[in-house]
């Protein structure tokens, strides 16, 4: 009969060769792999972050540790790739070794691993390549293009003017009308101002992304499994997106009972007919199903609404905190334009300064400061570290935009940036709000002349104050995260005619 003493022994001997050995293997790989905090066991590096937040401290570890570090988001472990040259590296160089589609709690929660974005592999070549060709058709990257964009903004003015010099907080309304650009493409319809379903969808949205924002969000993608199970506003923010997935599932129920496959009318159509002719050629492993349908338009929603309409809010904080600037626009805009005619996107070449200003908001305001997570599609060897297939690779889209060897003033807002000696607009290739390479934003031609002809027919029309001394106004994120969310402050829109021009 065995001794329970010796079975007891025994095990606990077993139980400790085992974790020698796994910690052995753990040391091993990690030897391997870029450098960075030691993590926690279930914590990873957890406590480095809440002493100085996920943005700042993934700034702060990039100086410790150099451009490329590994770093545990609770167990998930994720290099993070930093600086200009790093990250051209990832997107361009090297970029088909960086195209799968990484593990983000959050964004997996929300997407499945389906849609445009967030798929890998054949399924997200197939959705990319076939996004990429309609859009096209349906004017992206053409002067056709245009004429939505300019209807728009006439609403825009429209409504500021019926304001009468009252005082508004506009993220709202930038909000509808970026969201308007994207739903005349992908649903052939438009939301007007007073829609209050539709307002309060876009409300919900724009909540949603203060919480995933917050820290309650980032305990989400560090805790994924015990977030699931406790209360807090983490849930909420679930939650609120059901509205919006309810209004595009009902769009595209709509599409099917009036579908002329003859006559296309939109992104949907063109995805409904694109679904019969997979099912008509017997395609079993086809990305073309209602599931990735519903995915990529809540996906062009989410993402082109929020990051536009926040651009816009925060190109007008921008404005009114540095009245000088609006001086200067409305020269070149009163010499170029005038207030007349309409703005076209041609007019960037004759408007250096509104196309520098442009730039300059988007570099400044960082509305993405961390990319979505991707994954290497092999085994690689990555500034001499060894990286296996499948490990995540977060972008951090923040440090090119501020990278120092790139930008003379990297933490000010300079319109000089973008601008050489003689006052032309100037490249800069380190400008990479939008990522770069194969999974870049396929939206990048929309939203640059979106906010070219915005910001043009704002100041065209109106002067822009606000309702404390410019000095006082604070226009620092409200949220700082997956989102630098703009801080909310009440706009003058003041009609620039009763003025007597600028």
């Amino acid at each position: 009969m065995l001794d329970p003493q010796s079975v007891t022994a025994g095990l606990v001997g077993l139980i400790s060769i085992f974790i020698v050995l796994s910690y052995g293997k753990f040391l091993w790989r990690r030897s391997k792999m870029p450098p960075g905090p030691f993590p926690l066991p279930v914590l990873g590096n957890f406590l480095r972050f809440y002493s100085d937040g996920l943005l700042p401290g993934l700034i702060k570890m990039s100086k410790e540790f150099g451009p490329v570090y590994t770093v545990y988001f609770g167990s998930r472990l994720v290099v993070v790739v930093t600086g200009y040259q790093a990250l051209k590296e990832v997107f361009l160089d090297d970029g088909d070794s960086f195209l799968g589609r990484g593990s983000q709690p959050l964004i997996d929660r929300l997407f499945d691993f389906k849609g445009l974005s967030f798929s890998s592999g054949d399924e997200w070549k197939q959705l990319r390549q076939f996004s990429l060709q309609t859009l096209k058709d349906f004017g992206m990257g053409k002067k056709s293009l245009e004429e939505p964009i300019l209807e728009e903004a006439h609403h825009v003015v429209e409504h500021f003017r019926s304001l009468n010099g009252q005082p508004v907080l506009p993220s709202t309304t930038f909000t509808c009308a970026s969201s308007n650009i994207i739903a005349k493409i992908v649903m052939g319809t438009r939301f007007d101002y007073s829609d209050k379903k539709w307002m309060n969808v876009l409300k919900d949205s724009n909540e949603a992304f203060h919480i995933f924002s917050s820290p309650w969000g980032q305990l989400y993608d560090f805790f994924p499994t015990v977030m699931r199970c406790i209360p807090g506003p983490h849930r909420k923010g679930f939650t609120l997106l059901d509205k919006f997935e309810d209004v595009l599932k009902e769009s595209v129920r709509t599409h099917q009972a009036t579908l002329d496959p003859a006559c296309p009318r939109d992104y949907i159509d063109c995805f409904l007919l694109r679904m019969k002719q997979e099912e008509e050629k017997h395609h079993n492993k086809t990305a073309f199903n209602i599931v990735n349908l519903t995915t990529t338009m809540l996906d062009m929603f989410l993402g082109g609404t929020e990051s536009t309409g926040s651009t816009v809010n925060y190109g007008i904080l921008v404005l009114v905190k540095y009245p000088e600037l609006q001086d200067m626009i409305f020269e070149e805009i009163d010499r170029v334009v005038g207030q007349a005619r309409e703005p076209r996107a041609e007019d960037r070449n004759q408007m250096p300064y509104m196309n520098a200003l442009v730039h300059e908001i988007q570099r400044y305001c960082d509305v993405f400061p961390m990319g979505f997570v991707r994954a290497t599609t092999k085994d690689i060897t990555f500034h001499s570290y060894f990286i296996p297939k499948g490990t995540n690779i977060l972008p951090m889209l923040t440090t090119t935009l501020r990278d120092a060897s790139q930008f003379e003033t990297p933490e000010e807002f300079n319109i000089k940036h973008f601008l050489d000696e003689n006052g032309k607009f100037k490249k800069n290739n380190a400008f990479m709000p939008f990522s770069a390479g194969k999974r870049s934003c396929i939206a990048e031609s929309l939203v640059r002349i979106q906010l070219f002809l915005f910001f043009i027919i704002l100041l065209q029309n109106f002067i822009l104050k606000s309702t404390v001394d410019p000095k006082d106004l604070d226009i620092s994120p409200a949220e700082s995260a997956t989102l630098n969310v703009p801080p909310s402050h009440q706009i003058i829109f003041i009609p620039r005619q009763l003025q007597g021009g600028a």
